[in-house]
Parts: structure tokens; C-alpha cells; sequence
């Protein structure tokens, strides 16, 4: 599984389509176009992603998740959980995006067991739901 790297992928993958919600985080995935030819000048356009490969990216905002420790927990958690679902998932391209803070009176350590627990909980239910059996 290789890593979504530049914002401009990350960018062109949220753009397009949800694929799952959970409360804490949403999984974007990018659905290739089919071009038609125009014509003679047609000019075939490079697609932004490679056929057939499974690649990933997580985003943690600072907004949801002040804490540095805390963001880099939840990422090494998506991509872990993602490791798990790799071979039931389809070989596009996805981001995982938390789009909401976890509640710092019920995780009160930035990196305690019981938040890794229930990052990967969810993040079991959002891969769950596209995983392809």
C-alpha cells in the first residue's frame, strides 16, 4: 500500500466522493472518470493515480486533535487498520479524515491505551463499511 504524499492528492481524492462516516472520522474515495474521445485532437489526460494500486492518506487537523502526540497516534492507527482491511478494500485511492475531536475529559492522556482502542474501534467500523468481502 503506498501513501498519498502532495496536498494536491489529498485535494483531488476529497473532492471526490464519501464513501463511509463514522462520529469521528470520514473516509473519501477517488472514483476515476472515464474520459470519451472528442476526436482527432483528443489528447489523452494522465490520470492522477496509478490503475490498480491501493494507496492511502490521513489527515489529522490540528483543529481536531491539538495535541502532536495525539495526531500521530491516530494516523499510525489508520494506517495500521488500513494494513488490516488492504485486501478488501478496492485499488484506488482513499483519505481518512477526522472531522471531529475525541472528548479530552474521557481520554485525558494525549496517548493512552483506552484512546488507541477506540481510534482503532472506529476506524474498524469506517473500513468496515467499504471493505469488499
Amino acid at each position: 500500500m503506498e501513501r498519498l504524499k502532495q496536498w494536491v492528492e489529498f485535494q483531488a481524492v476529497m473532492r471526490a466522493s464519501t464513501a463511509a462516516k463514522t462520529p469521528h472520522f470520514v473516509l473519501h474515495e477517488w472514483q476515476p472518470t472515464e474520459k470519451t474521445s472528442t476526436g482527432l485532437g483528443f489528447e489523452k489526460t494522465q490520470a492522477p493515480f496509478a490503475d490498480g494500486v491501493l494507496i492511502l492518506g490521513a489527515l489529522t487537523p490540528k483543529r481536531w486533535a491539538k495535541r502532536a502526540v495525539t495526531r500521530n497516534l491516530i494516523r499510525r492507527q489508520i494506517h495500521h487498520v488500513s494494513q488490516e482491511f488492504a485486501s478488501n478494500l478496492k485499488p484506488t485511492a482513499y483519505v481518512v479524515r477526522l472531522r471531529a475531536a475525541f472528548d479530552s475529559k474521557r481520554f485525558m492522556s494525549a496517548s493512552s491505551e483506552i484512546l488507541k482502542q477506540a481510534v482503532r474501534q472506529e476506524l474498524t467500523q469506517l473500513f468496515g463499511k467499504v471493505a469488499t468481502s
